[in-house]
């Protein structure tokens, strides 16, 4: 029972930490560097006469080798680096006052461990969460305290119909 709990643990520490590491390394890069990867990085539907992959829609690999996802969260615009070692959808906390939590009304008692060492986390639900054409209504979600970027997490992505991921594109089905 205890080699699971660990198992997992191990794996959501590991790509927090592979996020977070990635974000450290952001934060030094230059601001044009940075808005450059963002635009290369916009989701594209795929072409309608692909068949069954119509509303199918493609992540370009970004030049940092990572795919980033912008996305519309409850009617706003968060951009995602996507996770899927990440258990849920996670949101940085400047991400979530944008979204309209409130400080002050959350209540950070999930204990997390991430690259930074242990902290708590905030849970709550988002009402919707789009990147495309795949839209995830009640998706589960955390605010982490400290700084980074926000993540995309399997609580987004475990409810899609399929993900695929080609040498250049990370391809989600609604």
């Amino acid at each position: 029972m205890l080699k699971p709990l660990i198992v997992m643990t191990c794996a959501v520490v590991s790509a927090t930490a592979a996020g977070l590491g990635f974000i450290k390394l952001d934060d030094r890069s230059s601001a044009p560097a940075a808005e450059a990867a963002a635009a290369t990085s916009a989701p594209a539907a795929i072409d309608p006469a692909a068949g069954d992959d119509a509303h199918a829609t493609a992540i370009p690999k970004a030049r940092d080798g990572h795919f980033w996802a912008n996305a519309t969260v409850n009617s706003h615009a968060v951009h995602f680096l996507v996770d899927t070692g990440a258990t849920v959808v996670v949101l940085t906390e400047a991400d979530a006052q944008r979204l309209g939590f409130d400080k002050s009304n959350l209540t950070y008692n999930r204990k997390v461990i991430t690259a930074m060492g242990p902290t708590q986390a905030a849970q709550i639900s988002l009402a919707s969460l789009t990147v495309g054409n795949s839209t995830v209504h009640d998706v589960d979600a955390l605010i982490l305290p400290e700084g980074g970027t926000s993540l995309l997490g399997m609580s987004y992505l475990g409810r899609l119909s399929r993900i695929e991921a080609t040498p250049s594109s990370l391809i989600l089905h609604p």
